[in-house]
């Protein structure tokens, strides 16, 4: 499935090793460097890190919540970070990470990427750290998991589309989240008591974050490991990945998404989701005017309530 496919299907659904001496030394002089224009307990924004304690012996356990339709990325870009994570002096691996799903049936990711579960619902290790990537829906049990895990963990955090996910099981109710930016107006519509940040890089409140689209996941898993072993640490592990985003530092760094789009006769955009539509698209007519979508399914949506996504385009 192509990605665009997917994102609309999950807008519809509404739901190391040791470090070398030189690469220490260089990463050391890079974090140096950060440092002198970042204060250690703030972001670019000069908002305060809330810390998290990790554990004195052991690795901080790290499920990933998966099903068909994961978006690779979402959950790659993360794991990758925490695998990448080294903490000097300290024996063991920072993170543990495994996956969790409904069966340890393989599953379809993206791309036709299969993935072998590492544990069911019912067998998995109490996580530390949740990581929701945006799949194909969710089901009953999964909530279920994801609430019974999130009493116990100190963060759970969706990217992208996982947000309605997360959503969906009522602990971003009364808190601020974000998600892809293709997907702001399905969100704050369909939970209206979710303050939603357009713009956001990333979002935390209380034990819950959200990361903006796709790569967004990359940056929340880099604040996690500053906020759990400092800004050197995550600063080393960006280095090592050649990840020379600085998103992690600075949540608002998505302020090219902040301003909603405006539909226009000759570039109609979806009133559900805001994404491109053309004149070839489904098309109803409401009050005089023709409204295009990306896919049936927002027709469909938007002929149910139309109301709902126009006082949502003058919000």
């Amino acid at each position: 499935m192509k990605r665009r496919e997917l994102l609309h299907r999950a807008v519809a659904f509404g739901f190391v090793g040791a470090v070398p001496s030189s690469f220490a030394t260089v990463a050391g002089n890079h974090c140096k460097d950060a440092d002198s224009r970042n204060d250690q307990n703030s972001d670019l924004t000069g908002t305060a890190i809330s810390p998290l304690k990790p554990p004195a012996h052991g690795s901080i356990p790290v499920a990933f919540v998966v099903s068909d339709g994961a978006v690779v990325i979402d959950f790659s870009g993360p794991w990758a970070v925490f695998e990448a994570a080294y903490v000097p002096g300290r024996p063991e691996n920072p993170f543990q990470l495994y996956t969790v799903a409904a069966t340890t049936k393989a599953i379809r990711a993206t791309g036709g990427l299969k993935i072998i579960p590492n544990y069911t619902f019912e067998s998995a290790p109490a996580p530390k750290v949740v990581v929701i990537p945006a799949q194909d829906g969710s089901t009953p049990a999964m909530l279920d998991w994801i609430r019974k895990s999130s009493k116990n963990a100190d963060v759970t955090m969706s990217v992208c589309t996982g947000a309605l996910v997360l959503a969906s099981t009522g602990l971003l109710s009364g808190r601020s989240a974000t998600t892809h930016h293709g997907a702001y107006k399905t969100f704050s519509t369909d939970f209206p008591d979710i303050r939603v940040k357009r713009g956001a890089r990333f979002t935390e409140d209380g034990n819950t974050a959200t990361a903006g689209g796709l790569s967004s996941g990359i940056d929340l898993a880099l604040r996690i490991v500053e906020r759990y072993f400092g800004r050197d640490v995550a600063t080393k592990t960006a280095y090592q990945m050649e990840y020379q985003g600085r998103g992690w530092m600075n949540p608002d760094s998505n302020q090219v998404y902040a301003e909603a789009p405006i539909s226009t006769e000759e570039h109609p955009l979806c009133p559900v989701c805001d994404m491109d539509a053309d004149k070839t698209a489904p098309n109803s007519v409401y009050k005089g005017k023709t409204y295009y979508f990306c896919m049936p399914d927002h027709k469909m949506r938007f002929d149910k309530a139309p109301e709902k996504y126009l006082q949502a385009s003058q919000a």
